[in-house]
């Protein structure tokens, strides 16, 4: 029988969501629906989106194949996607929303979030991605945070989406929001949080979480604030190795997770894989996690991740790995630009 997530609870809207679920970053739109199809014939329930991956069709064409078999009914769904940059304007948040609404079928998303506390410039011919024109140019548009987080609260009073959140935000950018917010975010997808880099200027945090980058700080502040935290990037430096040239190479010249001596003793220990490890040192602290895999073996492991109980010291020795080392640094791949706008 296949493993079954456990499930967290939001405070605001009292809705479980499975702790574990699977990403749908760097899924090829061509592979997304079978992917998707097999990964809950594997038991997995929360898929995690985004407008940016160009594949929300193709996996709620996945879903409906599941529930159209009858393997799943779509309450058991869970789905989260993010609005991007380019669509922070209000009516075409709105509209956009609307569309990635359409484009699951599903009939609602169960949780929405702002991909990036950034507004780029709208370019109808180039709506994905950091470049305003596919390959040179970024561009700022003078758009508060406050105008977008209103389009996700009328989204949530039209049942459109059913809890709403942020991505890649910093405490002093959440705080703000709850100055104001008439519906409080739900949930955080984590990132960096306390770094001197371009990011805190903007109040951004790349999404990664794992044990070269702990951020305890950033998921205690959640947690005093009612809200879920989402780990992204739960195997470090593994998650960007298969990344266009453009993006940074520290991944590559980074000692992997999954061999570190630390990491395999208490596979050895505990009787489960490299990979398990990880993800259990996550979901152990309350964290959901989003990890994804090609292979049905691999979807397994990464899925039975709750069944087991670590020792308290072996969960701080892993934090001890912490180096405050993050790879998804869009200001590297960004810095010759003509706009630099992590700078």
């Amino acid at each position: 029988m296949a493993a079954q997530s456990p499930y967290l609870k939001f405070k605001s809207s009292g809705q479980p969501i499975p702790q574990v679920g699977f990403g749908l970053w760097k899924v090829a739109p061509e592979n997304a629906a079978e992917l998707v199809y097999e990964a809950i014939k594997s038991g997995y329930r929360l898929f995690d989106g985004a407008y940016d991956y160009g594949n929300e069709k193709e996996a709620g064409d996945g879903i409906r194949r599941a529930i159209d078999e009858g393997i799943v009914k779509r309450e058991d769904i869970f789905i989260t996607t993010k609005l991007w940059n380019t669509c922070h304007q209000k009516d075409r948040a709105i509209k956009v929303a609307t569309q990635q609404n359409e484009e699951w079928g599903l009939g609602y998303i169960d949780l929405f979030l702002i991909h990036f506390p950034v507004a780029l410039e709208y370019n109808p011919e180039c709506t994905r991605g950091w470049y305003y024109d596919g390959e040179s140019q970024v561009k700022l548009e003078p758009i508060p945070i406050r105008e977008t987080w209103e389009a996700l609260e009328e989204l949530h009073a039209r049942g459109i989406v059913k809890n709403i959140g942020v991505s890649n935000f910093n405490s002093q950018a959440i705080l703000d929001i709850f100055t104001y917010a008439k519906v409080q975010p739900s949930m955080l997808q984590i990132g960096e949080s306390d770094n001197e880099s371009f990011s805190n200027r903007l109040l951004i945090v790349p999404p990664e979480h794992h044990p070269y980058l702990v951020q305890q700080n950033l998921i205690d502040f959640c947690k005093d604030q009612g809200m879920l935290v989402t780990g992204y990037s739960s195997f470090g430096p593994q998650s960007f190795l298969e990344l266009p040239p453009s993006f940074p190479t520290k991944a590559a010249k980074t000692p992997s997770l999954f061999e570190a001596p630390l990491i395999l003793e208490l596979a050895s220990k505990y009787h489960k894989t490299p990979g398990q490890i990880l993800l259990r040192w996550a979901t152990q602290r309350g964290l959901c996690v989003i990890p994804k895999s090609n292979r049905k073996e691999r979807m397994a492991q990464n899925l039975d991740v709750t069944g087991f109980q670590m020792e308290q010291v072996d969960l701080a020795r892993i934090a001890e790995l912490d180096m405050g080392l993050h790879f998804n640094d869009p200001g590297v791949y960004l810095v010759n630009q003509p706009i630099r706008i992590f700078t």
